[in-house]
């Protein structure tokens, strides 16, 4: 390791994000070190890594799988196992930069953690400012961290702002920022042919490769609302000066309108890879490994107004800003439970918006007090989720 490199800690690095980061940093052993990595169940393949890359620290997040990962590489390095080792892995002194791959709610916690340590997060879990935006964006400035986003439509934002630019900042002199939306696999297809969606069909992203419930999210447009809901913690603005355009070629990862009238957009192949590699590279551009973007052989560059009514998600995510509080909270946790039933064949594809929207409907919404509260809740609405999946089934 030389004295100019980063330690990298890696949240999730059995999953898409994880393994995009740990392929760039092995294009660039010489700018960085892999400190600590983990994972929640994948044993075997948490151990491959570990002997791959020989972090120091490797973390398996569900505790009963403890005994077997030790067994595999306890000689190599030291395993530990829980929440609160997962936590603890974000706040090593030696670490200068953390990727929270994680998804869902279990990623709130270590990103917490994280900034309060006054860390360098490359933030890709949206979940963690969608349910606890408000603690994470003050844990942030209050402890001096610096948030990349990671997500390519927020790093792309991210990219066409200043180089001074914090997040948690209201961007000066802009109209508003424009994030794409691929459409997903369903966009032009006719509402009516929707209850039969299976998820197979669901996961069949057009040009993404990503985990089966992100791409369930992508499919119902579940997935845009949730960036709605991270851009606006991330910059600081109101759902009114977010805009959504559907652009299928997903070449355009995202635009930010000034106010003299220019338009700044980030173009790229739909590769994580290009954000991921900007993220850990900073203030540096450093090779990703993604094919360079040709823009005399790309296709025609479409853009399309999203349909609210065809994708009721992306509603609700805008309704959950406007109510504030803890509706986000609720919205996430109730996508989660809904879109878990579609994908063991519980539900129908619309069946997801429908519980989702009741849910919010019927659930007391208060301030943000703190995480034990947020967790709290999160666990209610789970379960009430769990039992309005059954009057759907």
């Amino acid at each position: 390791m030389t004295q100019n490199s980063k330690n990298v800690v890696i949240l999730g690095a059995t999953g898409s994000i994880g393994a995009s980061t740990l392929a760039i940093i092995e294009q660039h052993p010489d700018k960085f070190k892999v400190l600590a990595i983990s994972g929640h169940s994948n044993v075997n393949k948490l151990a491959e890594l570990a002997r791959q890359f020989k972090p120091k620290f490797v973390v398996i997040s569900d505790s009963s799988q403890y005994t077997q990962l030790s067994r595999l590489i306890s000689d190599e390095c030291t395993v530990l196992a829980g929440a609160h080792e997962l936590a603890a892995i974000c706040q090593l002194d030696s670490a200068d930069l953390i990727v929270a791959g994680i998804v869902g709610a279990a990623g709130m916690q270590p990103v917490l953690a994280s900034v309060k340590a006054g860390k360098t997060l490359l933030l890709a879990n949206k979940e963690a400012l969608v349910l606890a935006g408000e603690l994470v964006m003050k844990a942030a400035k209050d402890n001096g961290a610096k948030i990349i986003p990671l997500d390519s439509e927020h790093n792309a934002i991210y990219q066409c702002l200043p180089d001074s630019y914090q997040c948690g900042n209201t961007p000066r002199n802009i109209d508003k920022i424009i994030l794409t939306a691929s459409g997903g696999p369903f966009w032009n297809r006719e509402a009516s042919t929707f209850d039969g969606i299976s998820p197979e069909e669901a996961c069949a992203h057009p040009n993404w490769d990503m985990g089966r419930k992100i791409s369930v999210d992508s499919a119902t447009l579940m997935n845009k609302g949730l960036e709605i809901i991270e851009a606006h913690w991330l910059f600081n603005l109101s759902d009114d000066d977010i805009d959504v355009h559907v652009h299928p070629q997903s070449i355009v990862h995202s635009m930010v309108c000034y106010q003299d009238g220019s338009v700044l957009a980030q173009l790229g192949e739909p590769d994580m890879r290009i954000p991921i590699a900007n993220g850990l590279g900073m203030p540096e551009r450093i090779a990703s490994g993604a094919n360079m973007l040709n823009l005399l052989q790309s296709q025609d560059l479409q853009f399309f107004p999203p349909d609210y009514e065809k994708f009721p998600c992306l509603a609700l995510a805008k309704e959950a800003i406007q109510a504030g509080g803890t509706s986000m909270a609720v919205l996430n946790a109730a996508n989660e439970i809904s879109v878990d039933a579609f994908l063991k064949k519980s539900i129908s594809f619309t069946s997801i918006a429908k519980i989702n929207a009741e849910i919010m409907n019927n659930t007391a919404l208060a301030g943000i007090e703190n995480v034990e509260q947020l967790l709290q809740l999160d666990a209610e609405v789970r379960a009430n989720a769990r039992q309005m999946v059954k009057h759907y089934a």
